[in-house]
Order: C-alpha cells, then sequence, then structure tokens
C-alpha cells in the first residue's frame, strides 16, 4: 500500500492492484491547493466543505459517506463507525465516521474529525490498527494530548498525523503537528518523504510516527 498526504484529511491509498482510495477531499477554501485526483473509491468522514470535496475526485469513484460495512472490490473492505465531532456526543459539531480498511492484510484507519476518546464498541470495531490517520490539531477535532490517549488506545505500529496548521491554514485556531510528535522520544518520530509505502512486513515492532 502506497500511502500519500495530500494535505489536511486528504489521503490517496494506492493498492499493489492499482486501486486508489481517496479520503475526506478538501476544498479551496482550506487554503490548501486543489489537486485534481482519478481515484476508484473516495470516503467522506462528515459532510463540512474541507472534507467532503468529491468533485475534485475523477474517475466515477464509488462515494462511501455512511456506516456499515462496505466493499470496493475482492479484498478491499471498509467498515464506517459513527464518532462525535465533539467532546460533548456531537452537540457542538455533530458526527464523523471513522474508517476501517482492510486490504492487502493491512488495516488502516482514518479517523475523520473526531474529537474524544474511543468508546468500547468502537474500539473492538476497529481492533488491532496497523496504521492510524488521526487529527492532532485541536478545535475542531482532538487536539495533541487527546489525540495520544488515542493512539495509546489503539496501540497501532505506524501514526501519522493529519489535520493540524500549517502554511496553508495558519489562521485556523488549531495546532502544529509539532504539538503532539513532542509528546513522543525524539527516535519514534519521522518528518518528510511525501508518500510511504507499507507492506504487512514492513510494520514496526513499536510504534511509529511519520509526518508526511
Amino acid at each position: 500500500m502506497l500511502i500519500q498526504h495530500i494535505g489536511h484529511a486528504e489521503f490517496l491509498l494506492t493498492l499493489e492492484s492499482g486501486f486508489r482510495i481517496v479520503t475526506d477531499p478538501y476544498d479551496a477554501s482550506t487554503g490548501y491547493p486543489v489537486q485534481k485526483i482519478e481515484a476508484d473509491g473516495v470516503l467522506v468522514s462528515h459532510h463540512h466543505h474541507d472534507h467532503d470535496a468529491v468533485e475534485n475526485v475523477s474517475g466515477y469513484p464509488q462515494i462511501i459517506d455512511y456506516a456499515g460495512v462496505h466493499t470496493f472490490s475482492p479484498g478491499v473492505r471498509v467498515t464506517g463507525l459513527t464518532a462525535d465531532h465533539d467532546d460533548a456526543e456531537g452537540s457542538k459539531r455533530g458526527k464523523t465516521l471513522l474508517f476501517l480498511l482492510e486490504a492487502e492484510d493491512l488495516r488502516l484507519a482514518h479517523l475523520g474529525d473526531l474529537g474524544c476518546l474511543l468508546d468500547a464498541d468502537q474500539l473492538e470495531a476497529l481492533g488491532q490498527v496497523d496504521i492510524l490517520l488521526i487529527p492532532t490539531g485541536g478545535f475542531y477535532t482532538l487536539d495533541a494530548a487527546g489525540a495520544l490517549e488515542v493512539v495509546r488506545q489503539l496501540d497501532p505500529r505506524i501514526v501519522i498525523p493529519m489535520h493540524y496548521r500549517t502554511e496553508y491554514n495558519a489562521d485556523w485556531p488549531i495546532g502544529p503537528v509539532e504539538q503532539f510528535t513532542a509528546l513522543f522520544p525524539p527516535s519514534e518520530a519521522r518528518f518528510g518523504g511525501q508518500a510511504l509505502r507499507v507492506t504487512k512486513a514492513d510494520l514496526p515492532c513499536h510504534p511509529r510516527i511519520i509526518v508526511l
């Protein structure tokens, strides 16, 4: 699996078969450059403008924006789980979806705009997560400390932060990724690189934080 962080909460996941999945495509209002991407499937965690710009994805993809178990293609399964967008049972910002992608003997979770810790049912449904894509910026989502707690809940092998402040959204009331990576020993965090290729055999024995 090839993982590319396009920006914000948008990733392009390319399987060895060539099947391409885009998560939470953003629009120009985020400040990030908009990329037109061709894909076979799109995961939309919730219908806020910075997560559901499916018009920027070409190729007539299958769009999954609701909870349940879905099959993109043989051997590519996605489970959508409902979660809260805030720490007040969704009363502030509504709901978001958590997605578990199972493909190529890997289990990858994209946590959308999760705003609170995971409950027992969500933890059971997600199970052992190999690769975790998690928001860390705070205000709209988990902050760095909350994201750390969710990492401890799931104990993934690879953690890729998302939804944090950068030069493109510098006026947003969210924190930079360094607030999250500072919570881990320097030896566990790696910065740089536009993409990460992962197989089951590549998974580290100890958790690794990778900022793309």
